[in-house]
């Protein structure tokens, strides 16, 4: 990758003596320039301690850095003059209005007023906070909170914006007016690292997303490369009689072992390589037996399946990911 944003090698980090807690494991991770970057990952994987590092928040046991062409260690005061950071709980003075809140930190990065007030003006116009006049935070949703705490986190127009859950505990409307202020600060050339577990918004978003577990990136590429991980396309089959499950299993035409079963919704699952004769021979096999189907569908992995495959859902693959054979990599 020419000339990336974020560069990781190597980065180790551990709490606590005698040992301690391993959070980082040698994490490696590279972040191309104007785009968004997804980290995934379960509770405890390690991503708001990557984030904290690249922020310059802690130091790394070991590993290399490189934030805006800076070393996060040795330049760690320039780094933070070309980042922003929101992270899971908003900064906000509840009882100042958001233009207020912009103009306070705009003095506290030493804006002067009038520049301050500026962009503060800017920033409410760019986030559709206009109007609020001087609300009191604390009776905006939480959706405009959220765009308000992101608007803070750019008051000085930082290259590179690191958002840490960003739209945890919001309703699925806030989530999208923030999905729509990230689009367009990425479309104006700032560089996004987002971590996130919900999946809906890597896939949203991300032009790229890395899958972190144990402290390490498992597997890297876009959404569509992720989701061949799990075998490609699959068929899902409804039936009307939840009692025909089993008997619907053998007709799939895969090894029972790799289809799922879902009774309470009386659906399998399974993936499959030719989707257009799989659609075929399970149609005319399921009319043979006289099993009647409510609904079969031919669709993508989702990225959950690629999280649940990746981070746990099937520990048989533990040698596998830890040597790499997961990570996905671009074609020389």
């Amino acid at each position: 990758m020419a000339d990336p944003s974020i560069t990781v090698q190597g980065v180790r980090k551990k709490y606590g003596a005698n040992g301690g807690k391993v959070a980082l494991d040698g994490l490696d991770l590279q972040v191309a320039r104007g785009t968004v970057h997804a980290v995934l990952g379960p509770n405890g994987a390690g991503k708001t301690t990557l984030v904290r590092i690249l922020a310059t928040l802690l130091r790394p046991d070991a590993g290399r850095v490189e934030v805006a062409g800076r070393d996060a260690v040795t330049h760690a005061r320039e780094v933070r003059f070309r980042i922003g950071l929101l992270g899971q709980h908003a900064a906000l003075d509840e009882e100042l209005g958001g233009r207020q809140n912009l103009e306070m930190f705009g003095r506290l990065y030493h804006l002067g007023a009038r520049h301050a007030r500026v962009r503060a003006g800017e920033l409410l116009e760019r986030f559709g906070l206009g109007d609020t006049g001087r609300k009191a935070v604390k009776q905006y949703s939480g959706g405009m909170r959220r765009r308000l705490d992101l608007a803070a986190s750019l008051i000085t127009e930082p290259e590179v914006l690191f958002l840490d859950e960003p739209t945890t505990g919001l309703d699925p409307r806030g989530r999208a007016e923030v999905w729509d202020s990230v689009r367009s600060l990425v479309g104006g050339g700032t560089t996004v690292l987002l971590t996130t577990q919900y999946l809906e918004e890597a896939d949203q978003l991300a032009d790229r997303i890395s899958v972190v577990d144990g402290g390490r990136v498992v597997a890297d590429g876009t959404a569509d490369e992720l989701k061949r991980l799990t075998g490609g396309d699959r068929i899902d089959v409804v039936l009307r009689d939840a009692g025909q499950l089993d008997a619907a299993v053998g007709l799939l035409p895969v090894p029972a072992g790799d289809v799922s079963v879902d009774t309470d919704r009386r659906r399998l699952s399974a993936p499959v390589t030719d989707r257009m004769t799989a659609l075929t021979t399970v149609v005319r096999a399921l009319a043979d037996s006289g099993i009647e189907a409510e609904d079969i569908a031919l669709r993508r992995p989702t990225l959950d399946e690629v999280f649940l495959h990746l981070t746990g859902g099937d520990r048989a693959d533990e040698n596998d990911r830890a040597t790499g054979d997961h990570r996905v990599r671009e074609a020389v």
